[in-house]
């Protein structure tokens, strides 16, 4: 079995439901058994700021599934919860579901990049992974928590309802 962690974003419809139904699915996956999830957070947009704040958390899990099947199944997960792919990069969306980390391999194909091309930078990333996995060192040897120290929190915060 193989360490995965998933991003989980929606900031369309009802993000809170769509992140819930999200992981809810995520603990259904055929070969895949969850471990932990992160408390929800609540972002700001990395893109176009004409946007609702985002509801993001990161989701622990361990598969047998290759990367590329992973990628699938979250993929018809998006789908499943009305996401539509646009040209519009870091638009609104109902739901994103992106493998940040799949064990200690490094990946970079067509369709999928791991470690997470953006996830270095992006504190809706690291905060909660960093809540579930704080001794987290990443692939390329670089420290979760070296990563905190230069990444602002810019408003994130935990979800209160």
């Amino acid at each position: 079995m193989i360490t995965v962690f998933i991003a989980v974003g929606s900031n369309l419809g009802d993000p809170v439901s769509q992140a819930n139904v999200a992981i809810d699915a995520l603990k259904q996956l055929p070969k895949t058994q969850f471990v932990q999830t992160s408390s929800l957070y609540s972002s700001t947009p990395m893109g176009p700021e004409d946007q609702p704040d985002y509801i993001n958390a990161v989701v622990e899990l361990t598969t047998e599934l290759t990367p590329l099947e992973l990628l699938d199944c979250t993929q018809t997960i998006e789908l499943e919860q009305g996401r539509v792919r646009k040209e519009e990069r870091w638009g609104p969306r109902t739901l994103d579901l992106d493998i940040l980390l799949y064990g200690n391999e490094v990946m970079d194909s067509e369709r999928l990049t791991v470690p997470h091309y953006g996830m270095k930078e992006r504190e809706f990333v690291l905060y909660p992974l960093a809540e579930i996995a704080p001794n987290l060192t990443l692939p390329c040897g670089t420290r979760l928590d070296d990563l905190l120290k230069v990444v602002a929190q810019n408003g994130l915060r935990i979800w209160q309802s």
